[in-house]
């Protein structure tokens, strides 16, 4: 077994290494330009006519559609680095979820602007507006709370036991973020299939998030390998549970989502507390 953990971290360490380096956040972003100015500049030429019909047929008339373009590139690299924390403590990749999640409000609060006319004009029909600033608010809040759970977070970390223990725990979940890797890499060229072909596309994120509460529980279970401990697993076990209520409120509908994901992060505050100010014991 020491050989298979020691395969999955020579593999998984240096992709994590090639994601977070500085010089490849630095293309991304240059990237995400090309494609939001290029998105842009298609839309524009659509709108004039001057598209072939075969790309005219794929491309929106709508300006505010590059917008949704972009924000959904920046929610695919946050989930690739999501997927690269699973590794990391339990708090670390429930926060890396609230941040993805308060950029998927911030998407669908830009997202409603697709439904205004160009220039925009409100008139007798708010709803869209309504949901703009529930969305955007929503978000804020989020934001808001992230930054208390972040704050109340231990800053020494619990104590494993053996250092081979946390070896091999730490391996298995690199393992584990390996194959979440490859099935989101064919989740996305499925999806992009899927568009290209005109068949039905999957609801990527919610389907993803699905995919992490069963990738929580079995982190849980693992955890129980090396850490039987009651208070930990059931730390461990409300911390998918938040994972759960993520889900839930990407599939609840407007203002609904909102709600749902305040709470979510309400829950994981309270949870935080609960395990470092009751139960965490002291030296």
């Amino acid at each position: 077994m020491d050989f298979l953990f020691e395969r999955l971290t020579y593999i998984f360490d240096p992709l994590h290494h090639f994601w977070e380096h500085e010089r490849m956040h630095r293309r991304f972003a240059l990237g995400l330009i090309v494609v939001f100015l290029g998105a842009l500049v298609s839309i524009e030429l659509n709108r004039q006519g001057l598209l072939p019909a075969s790309l005219a047929a794929h491309t929106p008339t709508n300006h505010f559609h590059a917008v949704n373009l972009a924000f959904t590139l920046v929610l695919i690299l946050e989930v690739v680095s999501l997927i690269f924390t699973l590794p990391c403590s339990f708090s670390k990749s429930v926060g890396k979820q609230f941040e993805i999640l308060s950029l998927i409000l911030l998407r669908d609060a830009f997202k409603e602007l697709s439904y205004f006319a160009e220039p925009i004009t409100v008139g007798t029909e708010l709803t869209p507006v309504l949901h703009i600033l529930g969305y955007g608010f929503g978000a804020l809040v989020i934001f808001a709370l992230l930054g208390v759970y972040y704050r109340i977070q231990p800053g020494k970390k619990q104590d494993m036991g053996l250092p081979h223990d946390l070896f091999r725990f730490v391996a298995a979940k690199k393992g584990i973020a390996l194959l979440i890797l490859a099935t989101f890499f064919v989740l996305g060229l499925g999806n992009l299939y899927n568009k290209i072909t005109g068949l039905p596309q999957i609801d990527f994120f919610p389907v993803f998030y699905t995919l992490l509460i069963f990738t929580d529980i079995l982190v849980v279970l693992i955890s129980q390998c090396f850490r039987p401990s009651f208070h930990a697993v059931f730390r461990n076990s409300g911390y998918a549970l938040s994972t759960l209520f993520i889900r839930l409120a990407l599939a609840a509908p407007p203002m609904y989502d909102v709600a749902l994901g305040i709470v979510a992060v309400i829950f994981s505050i309270a949870l935080t507390l609960a395990w470092t100010r009751v139960f965490t014991i002291r030296t």
